[in-house]
C-alpha cells in the first residue's frame, strides 16, 4: 500500500478529545464525525484538509479514553494516515480496527513540516519526504494486521473470511 500526501503536523499527548470533542459523541455518523475532526487542536483543520493528507505528530498520540469515534473522525475526514513518535495503545488498535493506517517513526515526526509531502510503503515500512527524497523507516504490521487495513477494517476483514 502506498500513501501519498500533505502534511499536517501536531505536537505531543494530542488526545482523543482533541481529537473528537466529546460533545459530538451523540453521534457515530462518520461524516458527521469528519466535520469536527481535530476541531479542539486545530479549529481551522477541516477547511484545509484534503483527501490523502497525512497527520504526523509528536509522543502518545491518541492518549485519552478508548473511543472508536477518533479515528473514524480522521479516516473520514480524508486522512490517509497517521504518522507518530508513538501511540497510545487503544487509540493504535482501535485505527487496526477501522482500517487507519498508522505508523510510528520518531525521524519522520520530528523532520516532517507542515506543508511537505510525504510518500508511505506502508508494506516496506519507509516513509519519503517528496521533494528531498528523504527517508525514514517506520516499523511494518505483520501480514494478519496488513490484510486487516486492506480490507478496510476489522469487520470488512471478518466479512470476507467468511
Amino acid at each position: 500500500m502506498k500513501l501519498k500526501g500533505k502534511v499536517h503536523k501536531f505536537g505531543n499527548d494530542i488526545n482523543t478529545d482533541e481529537i473528537i470533542p466529546a460533545r459530538y459523541l451523540n453521534t457515530s455518523d462518520p461524516e458527521e464525525l469528519a466535520k469536527h475532526c481535530m476541531e479542539d487542536a486545530d479549529p481551522d483543520f477541516v477547511n484545509k484538509v484534503r483527501k490523502g493528507d497525512i497527520i504526523v505528530a509528536g509522543d502518545n498520540f491518541g492518549c485519552g479514553s478508548s473511543r472508536e469515534h477518533a479515528p473514524i473522525s480522521i479516516k473520514s475526514a480524508g486522512v490517509s494516515c497517521v504518522i507518530a513518535k508513538s501511540f497510545a495503545r487503544i487509540f493504535y488498535r482501535n485505527c487496526i480496527n477501522i482500517g487507519l493506517p498508522i505508523f510510528t517513526s520518531p525521524e519522520a515526526s520530528e523532520e516532517l513540516k507542515p506543508g511537505d509531502t510525504a510518500e508511505v510503503d506502508a508494506d516496506k515500512g519507509k516513509i519519503r519526504k517528496a521533494r528531498s527524497k528523504k527517508e525514514y523507516s517506520s516499523e511494518t504490521f505483520p501480514g494478519f494486521i496488513k490484510d486487516i487495513m486492506k480490507a478496510g477494517g476489522l469487520m470488512e476483514y471478518a466479512k470476507k473470511k467468511k
